[in-house]
């Protein structure tokens, strides 16, 4: 099954699970809640980061997610390492793993090994949304982006497309120039979406990790805003009853 076909739903909004709320029972009370909101706001997803939490945090909430949302699609990123949330998501019955770089971000040697290590993990279970050129990562490869956009198409399911960093715009220039290469393929963008450039951004890509924009004030390290939710929904309906 292809990544889009995981979702009953064309352009497919995946919120983020950042882990906020400090250690222990705080972490878990704020993971609990905002799982519940994105779910009950008709988001189709949630991806599992360990952006303010540690990895036992994150087997925490998939377990939890597996246990109390039997049939909805979530997903892990362990940052900078994809063998560990590929074992997770399949431990934990999630449907798919992002990993920040899936090409790119290595000299040759190294990029040939972590080629390797990919191929021998990926087994058709988990699906893989690999970013290239994405925010915060260096670019060692030697080759062009449209190369290292084909070697990735290679190694992942979809591809995530971002800017410059967290909460920053996703130029759609950029956006359209992955498109010009991925054709057909899964292209999600990653970062930087708002309510008002949703509609924009989306009539290009095929869906959506969304996270800083569903705090208060925009920022990652708040609680979520259900009204903020509610707002980007609106116009992803939207988006989608003219389709």
């Amino acid at each position: 099954m292809g990544f889009l076909e995981l979702f009953e739903k064309k352009k497919p909004v995946i919120g983020m699970i950042h882990l906020g709320g400090g250690g222990g029972e705080g972490f878990r009370a704020r993971a609990r809640l905002e799982i519940g909101q994105m779910y009950e706001c008709g988001l189709d997803a949630v991806l599992v980061e360990d952006y303010f939490g540690t990895a036992e945090d994150v087997a925490w909430t998939l377990a939890y997610l597996r246990d109390n949302y039997p049939g909805k699609i979530y997903g892990v990123n362990l940052l900078g390492d994809f063998s560990g949330s590929y074992e997770a998501a399949r431990h934990y019955g999630a449907a798919f793993m992002q990993v920040d770089s899936i090409c790119g971000h290595l000299q040759p040697q190294r990029d040939q090994e972590y080629a390797r290590m990919i191929s021998s993990l990926r087994d058709g279970t988990v699906s893989v949304l690999g970013g290239v050129r994405f925010k915060y990562q260096p670019v060692l490869s030697g080759r062009s982006v449209e190369e290292d956009l084909r070697l990735g198409m290679e190694r992942c399911d979809a591809i995530v497309v971002t800017g410059a960093g967290t909460g920053i715009n996703t130029e759609l220039d950029k956006i359209k120039s992955f498109r010009q290469v991925t054709g057909s393929f899964p292209l999600i963008v990653g970062a930087g979406l708002t309510a008002e450039t949703v509609r924009e951004q989306l009539a290009c890509a095929d869906g959506a990790i969304v996270g800083s924009w569903f705090k208060e004030e925009g920022k990652a390290v708040n609680p979520v805003d259900p009204r903020r939710l509610e707002r980007f929904m609106d116009e992803v309906r939207a988006l989608r009853a003219g389709l």
